[in-house]
């Protein structure tokens, strides 16, 4: 079983040789690509380095949504960081979005997303996240009650209305092509092993979740987390077109142009063998996902792929994106807690931003230095 979004051919793209780089970025992903595309726009020379292939890691083994704002509710966020800096937080993240827009073509869809409640609960925290995100002048719509067979399934819903769903390896082979075009070397099946082999360039990591050993004291602080999804055969009724998810995220889906449900997670099913790097199938949650989408259409579905991807997870849910302490000249942009197709693409442009000598306000609360507290 393999990914789904992997299955199509990739396109042809530019072939660029880039003599004596000036930046290395490690990891050819969203985050990668995003920021080899902008520092070459901005003059540098630029070579790009994969083990896989491009977008052959997280950014082609995800759920495929594109939802703004941080892994955490935007109220949740403010009560962390100051509700001003939530607001410029979430308006980073629209913008990040409307550029995805403009960059990915038939890769994206802008339909919105569904923040689900599957209890009273839920429904509160969605309501005051609701209210607070209409406060502070984002677009977002209240979902009362939901139509049969669901009405008693979920008991109210938060739209979030900039959102959209991707096709991300897609997406991020698309991004790659633009990063080509621009004059970026990408090497794909070449795996960095250390900095030294990479002379005196700047270094950029972006693997999110996945062990580089380039990041010297915080190796290991962006915690490798093991994401599972399935897609189905093709059904004929459209249901779910708009991304969902519910239950704080451990549940997510939507339905593919070709009918097929794309779902994931169920983690908390089996938590503990969760935090890894290892990108096998378990029993546990594919069994759960099974149950979880025979449930949604009332009847057993065929699963026509199953896979799983590396996401980062950080404990205080906010990316990582800096210098990284104590090592000269090394740059690291991850740590999306889930959240990575749209905060990937952001934190690639910010890093590279950076590096090129512009450092956004923004950056203070990404910094990387901070995991070494936050990991004691």
């Amino acid at each position: 079983m393999s990914s789904y979004w992997l299955s199509e051919t990739p396109p042809e793209r530019a072939q660029v040789t880039v003599e004596d780089p000036e930046v290395v970025i490690v990891g050819a992903g969203v985050t990668g690509c995003a920021a080899a595309l902008r520092l070459a726009q901005a003059g540098k020379r630029v070579r790009l380095h994969d083990a896989r292939g491009v977008a052959e890691g997280a950014s082609g083994r995800n759920g495929g949504f594109a939802l703004r704002g941080m892994p955490t509710a935007f109220d949740v966020t403010a009560e962390s960081v100051g509700e001003a800096e939530a607001v410029a937080l979430t308006a980073w993240t629209e913008r990040a979005i409307d550029s995805i827009e403009s960059l990915a073509g038939d890769a994206f869809r802008r339909v919105g997303s569904l923040r689900v409640a599957v209890d009273e609960e839920e429904r509160v925290e969605l309501r005051a996240e609701y209210e607070a995100l209409v406060a502070a002048g984002f677009a977002a719509e209240w979902v009362d009650r939901f139509e049969p067979p669901y009405e008693d399934r979920f008991t109210a819903a938060l739209r979030h209305v900039p959102d959209g769903v991707l096709q991300p390896a897609r997406w991020v082979r698309r991004l790659a092509g633009h990063a080509a075009a621009a004059g970026v070397e990408i090497r794909e099946h070449s795996r960095v092993s250390s900095l030294e082999e990479l002379g005196g360039a700047t270094v950029v990591v972006c693997t999110d979740g996945y062990p580089s050993g380039l990041l010297g004291s915080i190796e290991g602080l962006i915690i490798p987390t093991r994401g599972q999804v399935i897609a189905t055969e093709p059904v004929p009724e459209r249901v779910f077109e708009v991304p969902h998810y519910g239950r704080h995220g451990f549940d997510y889906w939507h339905q593919t142009p070709d009918g097929r449900i794309v779902a994931g997670g169920f983690r908390d099913v089996s938590f503990d063998s969760e935090f890894t790097a290892d990108e096998r199938l378990t029993e546990p949650v594919q069994s759960a996902l099974q149950a979880f989408v025979n449930g949604l259409l009332g009847r057993e579905l065929r699963v026509d792929y199953a896979w799983a991807g590396i996401f980062g997870m950080v404990m205080d849910f906010l990316p990582v994106v800096g210098r990284v302490p104590g090592l000269d000249d090394v740059w690291v942009a991850g740590g999306y807690s889930g959240h990575g197709n749209v905060l990937g693409f952001a934190c690639g442009e910010l890093v590279a931003a950076a590096v090129s000598g512009a450092e956004d306000p923004l950056l203070r609360h990404f910094a990387p230095a901070r995991l070494l507290n936050l990991g004691s």
